[in-house]
Formats: structure tokens, C-alpha cells, sequence
């Protein structure tokens, strides 16, 4: 089995930021106790969303924040492609920290960092599944106001390993959104969505292609007074003509 050169330091690397970040958290919450209850009083917040789309299958995505000072708060994420098309993918896997920085109200900005566990990066899906197959820095900015609310999102996924059965199967893709919706009420919201995922290089790609390109409007349905929703969002894939779909219910406390 053949591994890239630099796939220890890079691990290394990644596990060395993680833990710097959690270890700052720690650090901002053991101080003076007025300054403790300070945090405590900063919402800790777990939310949960499951998704189902054309390409990818169904996927549970988890996101937690924490308090660390005031705009400025440790996240943690995971998404569980396993458990649809990312089965054929060695149980893929991306589980990541980062930070989120709120600059005015209602508009919060997170870079974070994950770790890729399975095989598509990494051999192609040919191969075994292996942990830390990749790495996937991505940026999220949401908006939410009370009438407009809208994201943009950036990741990279990187191949930092080659475990394929025959020599020179790596892959690595862009993906990126961004949508914009108003706010009806306080129930009913509509707008548009915006996404493409490329395959933008790797051993086994000689030139970036297009895996899918879409976009299209969305409705989602929101619980006043509660973090609730549910969206389903539709287009035109301009890849192959057809149609693209993504349903999206989930929950936050």
C-alpha cells in the first residue's frame, strides 16, 4: 500500500489545529467564576438536520457550537455520508472543529477544518476504507434576519492518501452554495438556491469536470418561536439536463 509523502505531517497538522482549538475553549472556561457564569449564560447550541438529494443520498449532518467570549464561539461538526451513496464510498465519513465569529447580529461567519474517514478520495471507492483519508477546510456564512436569511458555503476535500488497488486513483472536488431566501412570515419562507460540486483534480482526473451543477428555488416551512424547519429546494442540473431535488428537515436546541 502506497501513501503520499507528506499524509503523516498533514495528519499530524490537522490533529495539532483541532486539538489547539479545544484547548483554547478549555482554557476560556476555567477562569474566575464571575467570569464562568459569563460563559455559561453564552448559548451552547446542537442542531441536527437530515438530508436527502440526487447525488449524495441521504446524510445526517450534526453542528455544535460553544461559547468562548463574546462573537466568538468553538464549533464542531460532523456529516455521516454513510449513510446513503456515501456507503459505496468506504462509510464516508467527515467529522471537523472550527470557530464562528458573529461581526453584527444575525450574521455569523465559520471557518472550520475536517477530517475525511473512507475511500473516495482516496482510492476512488476501489480501495479500502481507511481513517484520515483526506482533509476538507470549508467556510460557512449564514445570515438570518427577520425578514431575509441566505448562506454561502466553501469546501475543499483533499486526498492525502493513495490506498487504490491499481496505482494513481485519487480524487479531490470543490463544492460550493449559496442561497437566498425572504421571510413571509414567520412560518412560510421562499427563495433560491445555487450549487455545484466539481471534481477538480487527483491522479485519476486529467482536467476538473463538472459532477453536478444546479439551481433552482426553494420553500421552507419554519416552527415559530423554535429552531424547526423543513425546505425542500428543486432545479435544472445543468450537467446532464435534468433535474436536481435536496429535502432538508432538522433541529437545533
Amino acid at each position: 500500500m502506497k501513501s503520499f509523502g507528506t499524509r503523516n505531517q498533514l495528519v499530524q497538522g490537522t490533529l495539532s489545529v483541532m486539538f489547539i482549538v479545544c484547548s483554547y475553549f478549555f482554557a476560556s472556561t476555567s477562569a474566575p467564576a464571575q467570569e464562568v457564569k459569563a460563559a455559561e449564560d453564552k448559548k451552547f447550541s446542537f442542531g441536527v438536520s437530515l438530508n436527502v438529494d440526487k447525488f449524495f443520498g441521504f446524510y445526517p449532518v450534526f453542528q455544535g457550537t460553544a461559547g468562548i467570549s463574546s462573537g466568538l464561539d468553538m464549533t464542531f461538526y460532523g456529516i455521516l455520508w454513510a449513510a446513503g451513496t456515501g456507503r459505496a464510498w468506504g462509510n464516508w465519513t467527515e467529522f471537523g472543529v472550527g470557530l464562528n465569529f458573529e461581526p453584527i447580529k444575525g450574521l455569523s461567519v465559520m471557518p472550520q477544518l475536517g477530517v475525511i474517514n473512507g475511500s473516495l478520495l482516496s482510492s476512488t471507492a476501489e480501495g479500502p476504507s481507511i481513517l484520515a483519508e483526506g482533509l476538507a477546510p470549508n467556510l460557512t456564512i449564514r445570515l438570518n434576519q427577520p425578514s431575509v436569511e441566505g448562506e454561502i458555503y466553501a469546501g475543499y476535500y483533499l486526498p492525502i492518501a493513495d490506498r487504490a488497488p491499481r496505482n494513481g486513483s485519487t480524487r479531490a472536488y470543490l463544492h460550493y452554495w449559496a442561497n437566498a431566501g425572504y421571510k413571509i412570515s414567520s412560518f412560510f419562507s421562499i427563495g433560491a438556491h445555487y450549487e455545484h460540486l466539481i471534481n477538480s483534480g487527483g491522479s485519476a482526473v486529467p482536467r476538473p469536470a463538472d459532477v453536478y451543477q444546479w439551481v433552482g428555488p426553494y420553500i421552507q416551512f419554519s416552527v415559530p418561536n423554535s429552531s424547526a424547519f423543513a425546505r425542500f429546494s428543486s432545479g435544472v442540473d445543468f450537467t446532464d439536463s435534468g433535474s436536481f431535488f435536496k429535502l432538508t428537515t432538522g433541529f437545533s436546541f
